[in-house]
């Protein structure tokens, strides 16, 4: 009965997410809905749908006059009704050699689609990241992130590839660090 519990509420989140997302273009998809406002570019995994670790680039900020952190362990994605964490930093590079790359390819798409959110009203620092490139002048690795209504998180975030296809949805989802009650949802479509 528990677990039918469950997945009743992981389906009722995916479903609000999916009515909340606002399909941008260029693979961006963006919600307000909640106190942390959420974009995130899924092109990589549109791209390189059959790598093993998946990368999406996220953007998060407060909605209001809030100063929130997005802990790592907070953010999670929803894939046909099951939750999925984040790997840790050291376990991304022991087990995928891909990152410099996936940098790369994200760094030549389009991004213009992003300012026709209120995202374009946010400064995003790039002092630290939750999975940072390896290299001289890149960001620091970090476990959180801090966000406020004038500066948001901007970070890349890895799952482990469930098994992706083309057409596939996914939510993703995370919560204040202090307060879980806070959230911010975004849904996206791999097309």
């Amino acid at each position: 009965m528990k677990a039918f519990s469950c997945a009743l509420l992981l389906l009722f989140v995916c479903s609000a997410a999916y009515a909340q997302t606002e399909d941008l273009g260029q693979g961006f998809y963006y919600s307000e809905e909640g106190g942390i406002v959420m974009a995130v570019n899924a092109s990589l995994a549109v791209i390189k749908p059959e790598s093993p670790y998946v990368m999406f680039m996220a953007f998060m900020a407060s909605k209001d006059h809030r100063f929130l952190e997005v802990h790592r362990n907070s953010v999670v994605m929803i894939y046909k009704g099951q939750e999925y964490k984040m790997p840790t930093v050291k376990e991304l590079r022991d087990r995928y050699n891909g990152q410099n790359q996936d940098v790369s390819i994200y760094q030549h798409l389009g991004k213009e689609a992003l300012f026709y959110s209120n995202m374009k009203f946010y400064r995003f620092p790039v002092e630290e990241e939750f999975f940072p490139n390896l290299g001289s002048g890149t960001p620091l690795a970090t476990d959180k992130g801090w966000i406020s209504d004038l500066f948001g998180f901007k970070t890349q975030l890895y799952f482990k590839n469930p098994g992706f296809q083309k057409g596939d949805e996914v939510v993703f989802k995370v919560n204040d660090g202090k307060n879980p009650e806070i959230i911010g949802q975004v849904a996206v479509i791999l097309k």
